[in-house]
């Protein structure tokens, strides 16, 4: 099973908004949302939250691509995250995110007992190119009790 098959089975609500899971690898993540009526907020373009929720998604299947042989000692954990909205953004968007630090380096401080937390950048872009909103989703790798 995909990284993304993963994702859409166990996380509702990206399997609610359709999210489709172009490439999830430790280097980077590609996930697009489709144009449907029912995403769009009062100026037809794709609500704010299901951008979020795109970008976080992203985010997400980074963080496991990148950690998921370490999820029998620690849980993968959201802790905080900002998003900028820069253009409107119409039809198709697709988020593409980053790791914003080495695997390795996260993983030294899980194998040190502490609890690493990492960035990851997310750019989000409409079907012409143009980047519509950027989002920083900050991780922890919590170990398990």
């Amino acid at each position: 099973m995909s990284v993304g098959e993963m994702l859409a089975a166990t996380v509702p609500m990206a399997g609610t908004l359709g999210l489709e899971y172009l490439e999830t690898t430790a280097e980077r993540a590609v996930v697009r949302l489709p144009d449907r009526p029912a995403y769009r907020n009062h100026v037809g373009g794709p609500h704010a939250g299901a951008m979020f929720t795109l970008g976080e998604s992203a985010s997400g299947a980074i963080v496991l691509a990148a950690f998921g042989d370490q999820l029998d000692r620690a849980v993968p954990l959201a802790v905080k995250a900002e998003i900028g909205y820069k253009k409107l953004a119409m039809g198709i968007v697709t988020a593409t995110a980053v790791l914003g630090r080495p695997v390795a380096d996260v993983v030294a401080e899980l194998d040190a007992g502490e609890r690493p937390e990492f960035p990851v950048t997310v750019s989000l872009t409409r079907e012409d190119g143009a980047v519509t909103g950027e989002m920083t989703v900050v991780w922890t790798l919590r170990p398990h009790s």
